[in-house]
């Protein structure tokens, strides 16, 4: 990456801005912005490999609570494999609570849990739908051919009358 001087960031200088972004720091990309110099849509591009590769960095200055689904989702999985001793470790490098990681786990793991329910939800919800639109297409043909014949019948009573007068003017 080059900075406005046309200089290239240093891959060292990258990771510490990063780590900076990751917990406990957590400092906002505004607020890195402002005292590095670096515009912001190149801290949130570095930012977002630095996510894709499986890190957490919010980069909001916000609590952790109020991360996104997607950095506590990262910490669940960065943390998933450790044993108790490990988890205490990483929540105290990372400024976090062992209870929070636990409860964003269990988050996690319900996450799809209701899915079979409503898929069959849903599936039912479609055939109820399409029953209702097989029985609407049924009635609006029924109809169409109910105006079908209304029209050739006025067609032919007008031509019934129009004969009618033709055969009275004959006979005048």
């Amino acid at each position: 990456m080059k900075n406005n001087n046309g200089k290239r960031y240093t891959e060292e200088m990258k990771e510490s801005i990063i780590k900076r972004m990751m917990p406990p720091n957590n400092e906002s990309v505004s607020q890195l912005s402002k005292e590095l110099g670096i515009s912001e849509p190149t801290l949130y591009n570095w930012r977002k490999k630095a996510r894709l590769a499986g890190n957490p960095t919010p980069g909001d200055g916000q609590s952790s609570e109020h991360w996104s689904s997607e950095d506590k989702f990262l910490v669940v999985m960065e943390s998933y494999a450790l044993n108790g001793a490990e988890l205490v470790e990483y929540c105290r490098k990372k400024g976090l609570y062992k209870e929070q990681i636990e409860a964003w786990r269990e988050t996690c793991l319900n996450a799809n849990k209701e899915e079979p329910n409503r898929t069959k939800q849903l599936n039912y919800e479609l055939k109820e739908e399409k029953k209702r639109t097989n029985d609407l297409e049924k009635d609006l043909r029924k109809k169409e051919k109910g105006l079908s014949e209304a029209a050739a019948l006025l067609l032919l009573r007008k031509k019934a009358q129009a004969s009618l007068k033709g055969t009275k003017r004959t006979n005048d």
